[in-house]
């Protein structure tokens, strides 16, 4: 992990810990029915304040708290176009196969560029720090893995720069 990552994540980790605490609890509406209050958004009384952590304006998590639920959205660095246009390629990748990762939503929030969604039945079959672990472990490898497809389309066209231009050469 960077060290400059630390402070970052650990506020997440610390947030994301306080904020699972969650339990079985039905929809107000509709009896017989348990539906995540984060995302109906009908009932105020059961939705906590959102918590945006910020590591700069480029980089930050949305957890959005409720009594049954917990939104946690993403918003990878994105320093330049192409790793805005490999971060979207990347997140589409990852959201087309959301049913391969339980907590994970197939349309992020507006404004983030991923967003998990986990319910009290997560934090009931799975263990909530492993759940935890799993989120600050995801931030952390997606990092890493846009800095190593840039550096890969870097290198490569540098190699394909340099294959164009060796036709010129008398």
């Amino acid at each position: 992990m960077a060290t400059s990552q630390q402070p970052y994540l650990a506020c997440v980790r610390s947030t994301l810990t306080a904020a699972l605490c969650l339990q079985n609890f039905g929809c107000q509406e509709v009896e017989r029915h348990n539906k995540p209050e984060v995302e109906t958004g009908k009932s105020q009384e059961v939705i906590l304040n959102p918590v945006v952590i910020a590591r700069n304006e480029n980089e930050a998590t949305m957890i959005e708290p409720s009594v049954n639920s917990v939104r946690v959205s993403l918003k990878i660095k994105q320093a330049d176009d192409l790793e805005e246009v490999l971060v979207a390629k990347l997140m589409r990748f990852l959201m087309q196969r959301a049913e391969h990762f339980l907590v994970l939503r197939r349309k992020p929030m507006p404004g983030y560029d991923l967003s998990f969604l986990i319910t009290n039945v997560h934090t009931e079959t799975m263990f909530k720090h492993k759940v935890v672990d799993f989120l600050i472990q995801f931030m952390e490898d997606i990092d890493k893995e846009v800095s190593g497809m840039k550096l890969g389309v870097n290198s490569r066209g540098r190699v394909v720069a340099a294959k164009f231009l060796e036709q010129f050469t008398y």
